[in-house]
């Protein structure tokens, strides 16, 4: 609660950087119901598949993983659960659910969070209860040894710490002092830092963070997994988080990397949503007709970034495509190598 208590207290200043991403999620949030209303039935695909991602993503992040021929049994279906791991999975599914099916209505309280372990803990004894024992975060040294990296809120001072979290969310979801995207990240890194339980925290997290983003109008989190996102970006995840949780328990911390990049992997969500909803809602000639048009009108050079801009809704790799036919009939020509080599029309 200490990146709360700071902003409660008005001692931090946003960055520039920040500031960029709220405005670019701003305009995404925008045209979320749009999307949305454009073709409901369609998104379905997509609902089913964040809904499965999340759930491996999740846990494979704390190397809880499952046979990959399992995962739409798991997840989709009520099989006879074959390990722990298996269980888990299923019991992350069933949170998953629990939030998409209740969205803003599921309140954010000291229930709610352990409510949300329970489930994704299934059958272990511990599951929807408080730590114990202390629990703080090891690292393994590369000469051998470990040290502690950070050291967690103490048993004795969990349950009133997470009260004081989830009251503090309350009072500035009320007062609006700084943008609830801030304040949602704020919340996320502090639960981090007061790790709760004795295992499951990291899930839990995205849970919240799935949980808090709905609160906020945010609907991205049930078409495109979040939890993915944060798994393919999971060195930036380790690295942020160890730099905004040093000087914490004093409120020294610098919750910026952090909070940073939360933002960013929700960012990356509505980029994705855009570029998935673009892929379903028109027919693959329709897109490469755009392409091929786009094409034609570019006098010079000209880069696959260049054609995403005027080609809003069609998928990098169908672009890639596209130009790889258009090179082997000699239409074009590729001017370099990589990512952001230019292209040019033959003479």
């Amino acid at each position: 609660m200490k990146t709360l208590e700071k902003i409660q207290e008005r001692r931090i200043q946003v960055p520039l950087t920040i500031s960029w991403y709220l405005s670019d999620i701003g305009k995404a949030q925008g045209l979320q119901e749009l999307f949305i209303r454009q073709s409901p039935q369609r998104l379905k695909v997509l609902k089913e598949r964040a809904i499965a991602q999340s759930a491996i993503s999740s846990n494979r992040i704390e190397g809880v993983e499952i046979a990959q021929a399992r995962v739409g049994t798991v997840v989709f279906g009520h099989p006879t659960l074959k390990d722990r791991d298996e269980e888990e999975v299923a019991g992350y599914r069933d949170a998953l659910q629990l939030i998409h099916s209740n969205r803003s209505n599921l309140p954010i309280s000291e229930e709610t969070i352990l409510r949300l372990h329970k489930l994704s803990r299934g059958t272990n004894w511990d599951a929807g209860r408080y730590k114990d024992k202390p629990v703080d975060i090891i690292e393994k040294l590369p000469a051998g040894g470990e040290r502690v990296r950070f050291q967690t809120v103490s048993p004795e001072h969990t349950p009133d710490c997470s009260r004081r979290l989830v009251s503090l969310w309350h009072d500035q979801s009320r007062d609006q002092n700084i943008s609830p995207l801030i304040v949602m990240a704020a919340f996320n890194l502090d639960f981090l830092c007061i790790h709760p339980f004795r295992d499951g925290n990291g899930r839990v997290s995205r849970l919240l963070l799935l949980l808090t983003a709905y609160h906020l109008g945010i609907e991205v989190g049930r078409y495109v997994s979040l939890e993915r996102l944060i798994e393919e970006n999971k060195e930036s995840y380790y690295e942020t988080l160890q730099l905004s949780s040093r000087g914490w328990h004093t409120g020294d911390h610098d919750p910026w990397p952090y909070v940073g990049y939360l933002l960013f992997i929700i960012k990356k969500a509505y980029d994705e949503f855009s570029e998935r909803v673009g892929e379903l809602a028109a027919p693959k000639g329709e897109k490469t007709a755009a392409i091929l048009q786009a094409v034609e009108r570019f006098s010079g050079p000209f880069a696959i970034n260049d054609l995403r801009n005027a080609c809003p809704g069609v998928s990098v790799d169908m672009i890639r495509s596209v130009l790889k036919r258009l090179k082997a009939d000699g239409s074009v020509k590729c001017l370099g190598m990589g990512r952001n080599a230019r292209w040019q029309k033959s003479r």
